[in-house]
């Protein structure tokens, strides 16, 4: 395929409308029903990250190095990621990303501006900048004290954010979508926290994306990666120590990552813990629809609880999912 006629043909992948108003793959789309994404040159990629400059690198993503850019064009400020084609990763997963973020459009889902494919081995992503970077930094990474810990309230909203996306394309794309690579290094934030995927994996099993998310949702809430050797032999495995816990109600304020100090509605944290637990049940088919998640979280979002005093026992009706 040559990359610079990167037409992406939608063919049966556009995206479903609750109206009749046509969807945004449509809207998108040429008379032909491709969706073309613009190709850089690599020289354009040269002049707006100055010669790829160390100043200009911002961090190291998914497939390589990352770059702060501006386009000489327009002006904007871009994310410019260089891709190994010859890394772990391959050829095809950069056409996967390419393509997937061609057409699927989610305020959830990051914006892929072009790409840049030359003779050789250049290959590179060029997608909206979004200045707080991954979720991971500000997460996991204790180096910086100046950086306060994400609070309550914007944990849900990142978890918000994320379920959304996955219902949407889940359940609004046909055919169906799996994202696969969910954690909290490919989950950007913009300057008001509001997350964006990014990096499409290539899985053929939408509930694999549902234990994810619990998995994910358990990093959220415990402020702890999903595996730690850092940590003592019982505690590294994050799934295994959470569900141990999951079974003795008196002990789920364990669970809560102790920079959030006890500021968090008792009822929605155990909430929270409830939807996790249902999204990591071993067997597949009883875990929830990412439908189902969204409108859950979506409950804990807009509880008025502002208790910040944990309580000891939860309400029956939680504890009935998490045991």
């Amino acid at each position: 395929m040559e990359m610079r006629d990167f037409g992406l043909k939608v063919g049966v992948l556009v995206l479903s409308s609750d109206n009749n108003e046509p969807n945004t793959a449509e809207r998108a789309s040429n008379d032909s029903g491709s969706l073309i994404t613009k190709c850089f040159t690599f020289q354009e990629l040269y002049d707006a990250t100055q010669n790829f400059s160390p100043d200009c690198q911002v961090d190291i993503g998914s497939f390589g190095n990352v770059y702060r850019g501006k386009l000489g064009e327009t002006g904007e400020i871009v994310a410019i990621e260089h891709f190994d084609r010859n890394g772990p990763r391959g050829n095809r997963e950069f056409l996967v990303q390419v393509m997937m973020l061609s057409i699927l459009h989610h305020p959830n889902l990051i914006n892929l501006i072009g790409y840049c494919a030359e003779d050789g081995n250049e290959r590179f992503l060029v997608h909206e900048y979004l200045s707080l970077g991954s979720l991971d930094k500000h997460l996991h990474d204790r180096s910086s004290q100046e950086k306060p810990p994400i609070d309550w309230y914007t944990r849900i909203k990142i978890a918000l954010g994320t379920a959304s996306a996955l219902e949407f394309i889940h359940h609004k794309a046909i055919p169906s979508v799996i994202y696969r690579n969910l954690k909290p290094s490919n989950i950007l934030l913009d300057s008001d926290f509001n997350a964006k995927l990014y990096d499409f994996g290539l899985s053929l099993d939408l509930l694999a994306d549902v234990y994810s998310f619990g998995v994910f949702l358990l990093e959220l809430i415990t402020g702890r990666r999903a595996v730690d050797m850092t940590r003592p032999p019982k505690e590294q495995n994050l799934v295994f120590w959470a569900l141990r816990i999951l079974k003795k109600p008196k002990k789920f304020p364990e669970l809560a990552d102790p920079l959030l100090q006890g500021k968090f509605p008792s009822q929605g944290f155990i909430k929270a813990l409830a939807v996790a637990a249902m999204c990591l049940q071993e067997q597949q088919t009883a875990r929830p629809m990412m439908s189902d998640v969204v409108a859950a979280i979506m409950s804990i979002s807009s509880d008025d609880n502002l208790d910040d005093n944990m309580i000891s026992l939860p309400h029956e009706a939680y504890v009935e999912h998490l045991t």
